[in-house]
C-alpha cells in the first residue's frame, strides 16, 4: 500500500511514540511525522527513542518535517524567519541524521510567515539560502527538500503552486537542485488553486503529495474533493511516491474509507 500516516494529525489519542505501532495495526506500512521535537537539537536519547519507536513498528519512515516553530501556536516554518534562521540551521544535521538511520528521504521545509517588521525581499533571499542549506544538509543521503503551500495561515506567502514552484526555481538557480513541490491537495483546494492543471502540468515533479476532504479536512469522501481521480491522474502523469493521509479523524475509524478505495 502506498499510503503513508501522517502520526502527527492522525492517531493522536495515543503518546506519539506509540503512533508507528498502531499505524502498523492499521495495516499501513509507512509513516510520517511534523517535527516530533520541541527543539531543533533534541537530546540524543530523545532522537534514539523516536527513531527506535519507528524501527520496532517495522514501518518506514516515507518522511519528516524540519523543525516548523510552534505549529499549535500558529508558527509555520522558520525557513524565511530571520530571528529564527539559526534555528532552522542547527536542525540540518539532526533531520539529516534521522533521515540516514531510518532510510527517510524526503523532508518538509515550511516556509515561514511574513514578520512584522521584516521585508518580503529579505524574507524570501533568506528563504532561498536556508532551502539551498537544506538541500545540500540532505543531499549527501539522497533526500529531496519538500516546499508546500499551505491554507489557514494569512501570513503564510506559499498559497498556490506556482506560489511555490516560483521559489524552488529560485534555490535551483542558487545550487540545489532535491527541492520539490508537496502537493497537498487540500490546501491547494482551499486556497483556489486549479489543483487538476497543477497535476496535469506538474506531477511527474511532484516530491510529495498529502490529501484531506475538503471542507473540512476530514477523511477522504466526507467533503467534496476527487481526491481518487486527483491521485489516479498524478500516477498516470508519472508520479510514483507516497500518498500522505495528513487528516483530522472524525470518524471512529479513521481508515475505514480505505477498504473502499482502489489502493494509489
Amino acid at each position: 500500500m502506498s499510503y503513508t500516516v501522517n502520526c502527527s494529525i492522525l492517531l493522536t489519542e495515543l503518546p506519539l511514540l506509540e503512533r508507528p505501532a498502531a499505524a502498523k495495526a492499521a495495516g499501513f506500512d509507512a509513516v510520517e511525522f511534523w517535527w516530533p521535537f520541541d527543539t531543533s537539537v533534541p537530546a540524543e536519547k530523545d532522537v534514539d527513542a523516536f527513531v527506535n519507536a519507528v524501527e520496532d513498528a517495522g514501518v518506514q519512515l516515507s518522511g519528516l518535517n524540519f523543525n516548523a516553530g510552534n505549529m499549535p501556536g500558529g508558527d509555520r516554518g522558520l525557513v524565511s524567519w530571520p530571528a529564527r534562521s539559526q534555528e532552522f540551521v542547527d536542525n540540518l544535521d539532526v533531520v539529516a541524521g534521522i533521515g540516514l538511520r531510518t532510510g527517510c528521504k524526503a523532508f518538509n521545509a515550511l516556509y515561514g510567515n511574513r514578520q512584522d517588521g521584516e521585508s518580503a525581499e529579505a524574507q524570501d533571499e533568506l528563504g532561498v539560502q536556508n532551502l539551498v542549506r537544506a538541500g545540500q544538509a540532505v543531499q549527501r543521503i539522497g533526500g529531496t527538500v519538500l516546499l508546500e503551500p499551505v491554507s489557514g495561515a494569512p501570513a503564510y506567502p506559499l498559497k498556490t503552486a506556482q506560489d511555490a514552484l516560483d521559489v524552488i526555481a529560485r534555490v535551483r538557480q542558487n545550487g540545489a537542485d532535491n527541492v520539490k513541490l508537496l502537493a497537498d491537495f487540500y490546501h491547494l483546494a482551499v486556497n483556489g488553486d486549479d489543483v487538476a492543471a497543477v497535476i496535469d502540468n506538474h506531477a511527474a515533479d511532484f516530491g510529495h503529495i498529502q490529501i484531506a476532504d475538503a471542507p473540512g479536512r476530514n477523511e477522504p469522501g466526507t467533503g467534496e474533493l476527487p481526491l481518487q481521480q486527483w491521485i489516479g491522474r498524478s500516477r498516470e502523469l508519472g508520479y510514483s511516491g507516497y500518498v500522505g493521509l495528513e487528516y483530522k479523524a472524525s470518524q471512529e475509524d479513521p481508515f475505514a474509507w480505505v477498504s473502499a478505495w482502489a489502493h494509489p
